[in-house]
């Protein structure tokens, strides 16, 4: 019987022991292996021998984390409050950095991606806020991978989803865009009226330099007014028309 649970006993701590000397890391995943709490080598992607009690390992993923940064309260340079959210895409390509040296990589990148993010746009005024995101992704962008880059972090893409604007800022910007279009309106029909002005005045000129071309245009002013027979019209004979009538009669 004791001979029995001897057996037992060695065979869990075999299992024990394999248990913790075999590891096998997925192609996306990397091995960071301590021995006796120094770092020793990367190991993976596939099976992965340790000693054990002597090393120890931490796993590491490779693929692209997707970060969803929480709303910040964000004062423009223009002093507008708004709330601001992004979305975060980055990856390790250093694991020996990622875990020696920072605590936890996630947290240490969303905590980070929090401040960038309230300390860029809020250099910017509200206008470019909503009007310049390709700009502003890129330039939050650049600072994170920048300060990132000591932890073995890429940060490939930042992009902002949302920017919220309390009921009182979108009722302004609302008046200030009628006010935009009220005006672009007025400049365009005085730009119109401008026009037609010159060319009217060029018309008058060019009728009054030629007295045929004034009477041919009263004589088709005339033809049009007459087929409108709702009405009665009293017009005005030109001078110029009777004199021409009285030569032609003395000449007869």
């Amino acid at each position: 019987m004791g001979l029995q649970i001897g057996f037992v006993a060695l065979l869990l701590l075999v299992i024990v022991l394999a248990g913790s000397t075999f590891r096998i890391l997925r192609e996306y995943e990397r091995g960071v292996v301590f021995q006796l709490g120094r770092f020793w080598q990367v190991k993976g992607p596939g099976l992965i021998l340790l000693i054990p009690v002597v090393q120890q390992m931490v796993r590491v993923d490779l693929r692209t984390v997707v970060l969803d940064v929480p709303p910040q309260d964000v004062i423009t340079r223009d002093n507008v409050s708004v709330k601001v959210n992004a979305v975060l895409y980055f990856r390790v390509l250093d694991p020996q950095k990622a875990i020696i040296q920072v605590e936890d990589y996630l947290s240490a990148t969303s905590q980070l991606a929090q401040t960038t993010l309230r300390a860029v746009l809020g250099k910017h005024e509200l206008d470019e806020l909503l009007a310049e995101r390709e700009q502003l992704n890129i330039d939050i962008q650049q600072v994170l991978d920048a300060q990132t880059d000591a932890w073995g972090i890429k940060v490939a893409n930042v992009e902002i989803k949302h920017v919220d604007l309390n009921e009182s800022m979108v009722r302004a910007i609302a008046k200030q865009a009628e006010a935009e279009r009220e005006r672009r309106a007025k400049v365009i029909h005085a730009e119109g009226e401008l026009q037609a002005s010159e060319k009217l005045m060029q018309a008058a000129e060019m009728l009054g330099r030629q007295p045929g071309a004034m009477q041919l245009r009263y004589m088709q002013t005339l033809s049009s007014i007459a087929g409108d027979k709702s009405s009665t019209i009293v017009f005005p004979l030109p001078i110029e028309l009777l004199k021409g009538m009285a030569d032609l009669s003395g000449k007869s």
